[in-house]
């Protein structure tokens, strides 16, 4: 990291240069991204004990980190201005009072051999004024610039010595002027209570263990009438105290979370006390993009850009197969063969997870894609295992399967009565879809391809790569199904497509973790809100769930083609198509999402709105880190919008009827059943 004088600094400050550095002796880092009205500290985070300081110190490096602040640096690694010490508060303690700066005992431990020289002394002490000075001239500075400042003064205490009720969150608040700063400290207090960490229960206490005496905010209240400083200690949380051991996962949840406080807080702030009476979130973040951001979407891109599930789990001689079913009077197990995967499986994996995402700063889209990295992992394992016995595990750690609501929710609609729908023939053939097709497209100003396959399961498949949509060239459809599948496929698949590409970060176009879900979720809402949604195609979807169910039950082909011809009269070449959408590749789990994507997608567009989803291959638990993204100018407002979103259709009230009676799900359950499937004891035994 580049290093600068406090002359520097202080030049750059005043100028409003935005600018990262480490002070020329190395003793703290500041960074100063975008000049927003708060600063965050970590005037503990250090372990530096400078050399001549070193055998002259009683205490060993694990005494001393014992006392330290470790990780609370990381704590505040996504915000945008950010002060973090690095040296050790034995060598001089940034919250005590100069004179008192220097410790003689710690904690009931002498700290020196022999008394430092006063040389010694000064230096650790020029450190002290030299941390302030620069401290005082940024807070003048936004002062100055905004009319008032916000300062999180970030620190962690060890929870070995305190009860075990002590709080996760102690906020230190004697020095407070609470009359005039409490709407402040209330909304801080709520978002720390709201966070979620993984094995801990979060509590907020104000003046529980700590009090706020430290000389931080003395320092500060002395100088600046208009800044308040919030000192927040953490508990130990995210390590082991003793050992040093960090907590990794405890330490991103937190991060996160902190970010999302933080912002939230100063937002809060900034409308209340500055000039900057419409401050929103995104005005609290940094504008530029991460530097690291775009180096791992760019490594990422070029390693996992040909990873396409469809290409290789769909039968290169699904019609032969077809041929030879029907010819032994369905009494027949179809043999499927499958493209040749062009990539060596285990050196992707290895450079998957050899990428740098630790260096991408801001804690959520760090996670983002730590997720999408785990997420291609298992996309890698699932390709190298089709038309094997391990298929079907791979298959139910990447989709899940489906659960009870799934499954009530399909015999719902199953045994739902018939409503009036006029019967429509089967006007349309492959030629005459894909030149229609071809003209939707082009009215939409979608610039695609239209063009007729033999080797598709479905009627039709948007291929990203080629940005083409397929037609299966045996496939008659009515002039509904038609209009449906346009607004499914061109409206959703293409439009998601075309957008992706126009994304700076490629990480849209690879496709987010649960895009399948949400992919096919929407589009099936297109179908609907554009006036498209049949019951049949109710029932298809509710269909696909149970056949998900009998293929994971029996693993037998013609057991599940008998399933849907005998028990649900289903044609016998469609009940061929839809057992082999359900066994390809050795158990294809997908298609019970279909219907769980439709009713979440529903729950979300009445809650909020959804056009943000559309920028490429995303997730609808992303939404929120993906409305940050767009709003701080990392990605793109998408470009084309399915019609649905401008002039949707009444469905009417039975329509309306069915889909409200299905039982809503939780955004984000999915998540958590794929990673935990239920696998049956057939299953087990075949694995």
């Amino acid at each position: 990291m580049q290093k600068r004088s406090e002359a520097d600094i202080i030049k750059a400050i005043n100028a409003g240069e935005p600018f990262e550095c480490s002070i020329e002796d190395g003793s703290f880092l500041i960074k100063v991204e975008d000049y927003i009205p708060f600063i965050c500290t970590a005037i503990h985070n250090g372990c530096q004990l400078r050399s001549e300081l070193v055998n002259r110190c009683l205490l060993d490096e694990g005494q001393r980190y014992f006392e330290e602040d470790p990780y609370t640096g990381e704590l505040i690694r996504s915000l945008p201005i950010t002060l973090v010490a690095c040296d050790s508060r034995y060598e001089y303690d940034l919250n005590r009072p100069l004179a008192q700066c220097v410790y003689k005992r710690a904690w009931g431990l002498k700290v020196w051999r022999s008394p430092l020289t006063d040389k010694q002394w000064h230096r650790s002490t020029e450190k002290h004024r030299q941390f302030y000075r620069i401290l005082d001239v940024l807070v003048a500075a936004l002062e100055q610039r905004f009319g008032a400042c916000l300062v999180f003064d970030i620190h962690s205490y060890n929870k070995g010595r305190q009860p075990d009720d002590a709080p996760v969150f102690n906020l230190g608040l004697e020095q407070v002027d609470m009359d005039r700063w409490m709407p402040v400290i209330e909304r801080y207090q709520n978002s720390l209570q709201a966070l979620q960490l993984p094995n801990v229960k979060t509590s907020v206490e104000i003046n529980r263990v700590f009090y706020g005496r430290g000389y931080m905010i003395a320092h500060v209240n002395s100088r600046f009438e208009n800044t308040l400083v919030i000192p927040t200690e953490i508990k130990k949380v995210f390590m082991d105290e003793k050992s040093g051991e960090l907590y990794p996962l405890v330490l991103q949840s937190l991060s996160e979370g902190m970010k999302h406080t933080v912002v939230d807080t100063a937002a809060f702030f900034s409308r209340r006390f500055t000039q900057k009476k419409q401050a929103k979130r995104k005005h609290m973040l940094a504008s530029l993009v991460d530097p690291a951001i775009k180096r791992v979407d760019r490594a990422l891109h070029q390693l996992a850009k040909g990873v396409s599930t469809l290409h290789y789990v769909n039968p290169i001689n699904i019609s032969h197969e077809m041929k030879r079913f029907f010819s032994h009077r369905t009494n027949y197990q179809p043999d499927f063969t499958y493209r040749q995967l062009a990539m060596d499986p285990y050196l992707l994996r290895e450079k998957l997870y050899r990428l740098p995402v630790d260096e991408i700063r801001d804690a959520g889209i760090q996670q983002l894609y730590r997720e999408v990295i785990d997420t291609i992992s298992m996309k890698v394992d699932l390709l190298v295992s089709i038309g094997s016995e391990r298929f079907i595990y791979n298959s139910l750690r990447y989709y899940g399967e489906p659960g009870k609501q799934d499954i009530d929710n399909a015999r719902f609609l199953l045994y739902a009565p018939a409503i009036a729908e006029q019967e429509e023939n089967l006007a349309y053939e492959a030629e005459q879809m894909r030149d229609i097709l071809q003209e939707k497209a082009a009215a939409w100003g979608l610039n695609c391809k239209v063009e007729t396959s033999s080797r598709l399961v479905a009627a039709a498949m948007v291929s990203n790569g080629r940005r083409a949509l397929l037609v299966r060239k045996d496939a008659r459809v009515t002039a509904t199904e038609l209009q449906a599948l346009a607004h499914h496929e061109l409206g959703v698949h293409m439009v998601t497509t075309l957008n992706a590409s126009l994304q700076p970060l490629k990480v849209f176009s690879l496709g987010l973790p649960d895009n399948t879900l949400t992919q096919e979720g929407l589009a099936i809402l297109s179908e609907h809100l554009s006036g498209n949604l049949t019951l049949k195609r109710l029932k298809m979807l509710a269909l696909r769930v149970l056949a998900v169910e009998q293929m994971l039950l029996y693993r037998d082909f013609r057991h599940t083609w008998l399933y849907l011809t005998e028990e649900h009269h289903m044609k016998p070449d469609e009940a061929f198509r839809l057992t082999t959408r359900v066994h390809r590749g050795g158990g294809f789990t997908k298609d019970y999402l279909y219907l769980q994507g439709l009713c979440q997608a529903l729950q979300l567009h009445k809650k909020q709105p959804i056009r943000n989803l559309f920028i490429g291959k995303t997730g609808f638990r992303f939404l929120p880190i993906i409305n940050e993204m767009i709003e701080r100018g990392m990605a793109k407002k998408p470009e084309w919008l399915p019609e649905f979103l401008s002039s949707p259709v009444e469905a009417g009230p039975v329509m309306d009827y069915l889909l409200q009676s299905i039982q809503p799900f939780d955004v984000n359950r999915h998540q958590a059943t794929m990673m935990m499937p239920k696998v049956t004891s057939e299953i087990r035994q075949a694995i």
